[in-house]
């Protein structure tokens, strides 16, 4: 083991905590804006029982989201300072953009409609939510289109004197036709989630407390949740399959990665389960589904998908002698984890709305259990998605242009790094726990009371004051 190895690592487990907070930040800031909104059309008090519980949800995780994500973007000029150093001109700007602009934007609009409630007219304090929600989305493009562009690299070229990639067309960064994709799909795995937790406390509340007086309430939730689930499993699958054929022109060895095919075939299959030698070199047993690899790959159910053998020639004789293929068996499975998760998120929300038809109230311990594990359900999906996204551009840390062991950092020593890696973890397990207790607390405390209450009185006249919403 040596300082690349643990910087991989590092890099790899901040990534992945980081985005745990992400998608649901994401997905909950649009969902808490449509529930005001509801609220602000109708006049009817559920909707602002939800937006402002829901709302509490939202804010912790956006506070955990925030903390994480500064981590993230320190790590590249420690840990990864030559890739910094190559890449920055065209990496800095897009980073740039969503720090200066999309993040002033959600974290200012935030801050209004915290505080904003019966200080701020009811029309703009339900204009600053839908002002964040978008902040929150534009940040996701840009931090999108800086990570497209490792994976498929436009707008550039390549200073000979000092080795640098430099900007050449800023507007073809942005419209990379890998963030183009990206985007659509991170946000329909992002209602995934948003959606999940949507359902998960909605249905513990129904189930929990059937004679409360927000029972309503709570059946709105989980049948609203559970219909967010669905349609963005829905589009996940759409764009997933977009995003797959795009993969396949600009990344070939990720998609033979994803199945494991070593040789080229036409048509090629794609195995639901395969059984193999522990290098993935070796098919010991699959089961396969004839002429759908080629159609994800190509759109043609007869179509050519090429194989690691073939690919690993070509780039050893374009790039270099040296191993280009990533390692077979985390892309196959963290491929099939990503889609088994989200699939099966959709099976229980479906099983969620089959027992509300009619007005009927689910009583299945089961369904109980199985509401419980739901959000984490998307959450392992996007999680897996990304980590075959990174792991199948290996070993590129921007293709076709960059080793990721040419990226490290030179001056910074294995045991620096591991110093940093562990006290990482540690914090970030602290911060792990300190976020699934609140969520567990404000989810089980339920919606708030919306009883008018007289603000106190610190004057000396008898002067009538204005009343407030309990928040």
């Amino acid at each position: 083991m040596d300082a690349l190895d643990v910087a991989r690592w590092q890099f790899g487990v901040t990534t992945v905590y980081h985005f745990l907070f992400v998608p649901l930040t994401i997905g909950l800031s649009i969902l808490v804006a449509i529930l005001q909104t509801l609220w602000h059309r109708t006049g009817n008090e559920r909707y602002l029982k939800l937006t402002k519980f829901y709302g509490k949800l939202f804010l912790i995780n956006f506070a955990m989201g925030v903390v994480t994500g500064i981590v993230q973007e320190f790590q590249f000029g420690m840990n990864w300072s030559d890739y910094s150093r190559f890449v920055g001109d065209i990496f800095g700007a897009p980073l740039a953009i969503e720090a200066l602009v999309a993040f002033f934007l959600e974290s200012t609009f935030i801050g209004l409609w915290i505080f904003g409630w019966d200080r701020l007219p009811k029309r703009l304090h339900l204009a600053s939510i839908w002002a964040a929600a978008i902040g929150t989305n534009l940040s996701a493009y840009f931090i999108l289109a800086a990570n497209s562009f490792m994976q498929n690299p436009v707008g550039y070229t390549i200073n000979p004197e000092t080795g640098r990639a430099e900007l050449t067309d800023f507007v073809a960064v942005l419209t990379n036709k890998v963030a183009l994709i990206t985007f659509p799909h991170t946000l329909a795995g992002s209602f995934l989630v948003a959606g999940s937790l949507v359902v998960t406390v909605g249905l513990w509340h129904v189930m929990r407390n059937r004679d409360s007086a927000d029972t309503g309430a709570y059946r709105f939730a989980t049948k609203f949740g559970a219909w967010v689930v669905l349609v963005s499993a829905a589009l996940v699958t759409i764009t997933g399959d977009i995003q797959g054929k795009i993969m396949t022109q600009v990344q070939p060895m990720k998609m033979a990665a994803a199945e494991g095919l070593y040789t080229t075939e036409s048509p090629a299959s794609f195995s639901v389960l395969t059984i193999g030698s522990l290098d993935g070199s070796r098919e010991i047993f699959a089961i396969k589904i004839p002429y759908l690899l080629s159609y994800l790959g190509t759109g043609d159910p007869d179509g050519t998908v090429q194989g690691i053998n073939d690919l690993q020639a070509q780039y050893a004789s374009q790039y270099g002698a040296g191993s280009y293929t990533p390692i077979i068996p985390v892309t196959y499975w963290s491929f099939r984890f990503m889609i088994g998760f989200g699939m099966a998120a959709a099976a229980i929300a479906l099983l969620v709305l089959w027992t509300q038809r009619k007005g009927r109230t689910p009583t299945s311990r089961w369904l109980l259990r199985a509401g419980l594990i739901l959000p984490v359900l998307p959450l392992l999906a996007n999680s897996f998605g990304w980590i075959f996204t990174e792991m199948g551009r290996q070993p590129w840390i921007v293709f076709g242009e960059m080793l990721t062991r040419d990226g490290v950092s030179r001056s910074v020593s294995l045991t620096e790094v591991l110093t940093s890696f562990t006290a990482f973890t540690l914090i970030y397990a602290a911060l792990a726990v300190i976020e699934f207790k609140l969520l567990v607390r404000y989810a089980k405390a339920g919606v708030p009371d919306l009883t008018p209450t007289a603000e106190p009185d610190d004057t000396d006249d008898d002067a009538e004051r204005p009343l407030a919403f309990a928040y």
